[in-house]
């Protein structure tokens, strides 16, 4: 009884925040599914009219009304464009949480968000063991993105090329960091997320240069779970809420200045979620969150805005590189301009703009893994422009983006490359 009536505040209080949308129809100009699809139900105001009847829906057909709240990259694009600023993201991780409450999270989600992913060190074994294991089943395809893919796994994957697990991930060789402050100097908390850890090592110890070069001490603690995004996307908020307290007992024994992070997901998540969130683990909990996510910044960020690293002049036979703006990095935390000037700090790049730079490249995290032929059509639009503006590298500041670039240029053959605006950067400091 008391779970029914705490569903029912909950959905109540859902409307009161849904009466806001005027329906204007904003959100349909520029929404990635609803650009693929052209179905009402697939854009924003067609959700949030969904999730209006939501009491009535969930027990008529909860599954539908769990794909049809899944087929959502939760980009952001929709509520960045929404004129009575309806908190649309929110309200969307909120249904999630309530539909999957309702419907039960499968044991496969539950053993991946609230163990493994909460777990560091079980975690990093399982990634260590697979990274070998992986060569058995996937081959190179020979493009210049460094991709690879596994035609017997397509039932699962589908058709995807993608960048191999690291043969030594960022933990292997960093471990446990603490650097001294320097005299007068400032420090920060590395957070490399998951794909900077195992996947785009590269990336992280990019990072870990360009800190070093400007003379900023790092502290990275050696059990660092997932940020708990793809949990909340999943709607399983216990499992945010274990890997957020595992997160929160490493970056309690260090004194920084920022938590900084190359991926713009973790950054949004540390920095909208985390407060939110640790709230229902206690009070000692929500001011410990709410103190790291004012120190949360994305390293472009950090380097134009803190450090002052400026824009130079460009060599005579500089390469041509364009931008995409991760929406996450964009629209939820404002870092626009920063990536820009990192790019153009690196007298070897020349930058151009793409048509349509900020316009979702159809990642989505979760989005991908169960919706992956609308990921590709939406990635195909993305590349489509980042061919047309003559590039031969794109830059991109959130590994989720990078990956779902490598697919989409992998499969049309492009010899154009992917890189964070951070190594770009790196590269000029020899």
């Amino acid at each position: 009884m008391n779970a029914l009536h705490d569903l029912a505040k909950r959905l109540m209080a859902l409307d009161d925040r849904i009466i806001y949308c005027m329906k204007c129809g904003f959100c349909q100009g520029v929404c990635p599914m609803f650009g693929a699809s052209g179905m009402e139900a697939d854009v924003t105001r067609g959700k949030l009219a969904l999730i209006n009847n939501l009491a009535h829906e969930i027990i008529q057909d909860p599954a539908a009304v769990a794909d049809k709240l899944g087929r959502c990259l939760l980009c952001g694009s929709c509520q960045a464009a929404c004129p009575p600023g309806v908190k649309i993201m929110d309200i969307f991780l909120e249904a999630r949480e309530l539909v999957y409450g309702y419907l039960g999270l499968s044991p496969v989600k539950k053993m991946i968000f609230r163990t493994l992913l909460a777990k560091p060190a079980l975690f990093n074994f399982a990634m260590r063991v697979g990274a070998p294991v992986q060569n058995l089943i996937f081959r190179k395809t020979g493009e210049v993105q460094g991709t690879a893919c596994a035609p017997m796994l397509n039932f699962v994957l589908g058709d995807r090329h993608i960048r191999p697990l690291a043969a030594n991930p960022l933990h292997a060789e960093y471990d446990f960091v603490d650097e001294p402050r320097p005299a007068g100097g400032r420090k920060v908390a590395f957070f490399p997320g998951c794909m900077g850890d195992k996947m785009y090592t590269e990336m992280a110890k990019a990072c870990l240069k360009v800190l070093r070069h400007h003379k900023v001490a790092v502290y990275m603690p050696d059990k660092l779970a997932c940020c708990g995004l793809p949990a909340l996307s999943s709607g399983d908020a216990q499992g945010m809420l274990n890997q957020l307290q595992t997160n929160l007992d490493a970056f309690s024994k260090g004194d920084f200045d920022y938590i900084m992070s190359p991926c713009a997901s973790c950054t949004s998540c540390i920095g909208e979620h985390w407060p939110h969130y640790a709230a229902r683990l206690g009070s000692r909990e929500r001011e410990a969150a709410r103190e790291i996510a004012g120190k949360a910044i994305d390293v472009n960020a950090f380097l134009v805005d803190v450090l002052k690293v400026e824009a130079v002049s460009s060599n005579a036979d500089a390469q041509t590189v364009t931008y995409h703006d991760s929406c996450h990095l964009k629209k939820s935390l404002g870092v626009s301009s920063q990536p820009r000037t990192l790019i153009a700090a690196n007298p070897a790049c020349t930058l151009t703009e793409m048509a349509e730079a900020d316009r979702c490249c159809g990642c989505g995290g979760s989005f991908n893994l169960f919706h992956y032929d609308w990921s590709r059509k939406i990635g195909q639009r993305k590349r489509d422009n980042v061919i047309a503006s003559g590039a031969r590298i794109v830059a991109a500041s959130c590994p989720a983006c990078m990956m779902q670039l490598e697919d989409v240029l992998s499969h049309n053959h492009d010899p154009v490359r992917v890189k964070h605006t951070v190594e770009l950067y790196a590269e000029s400091l020899g």
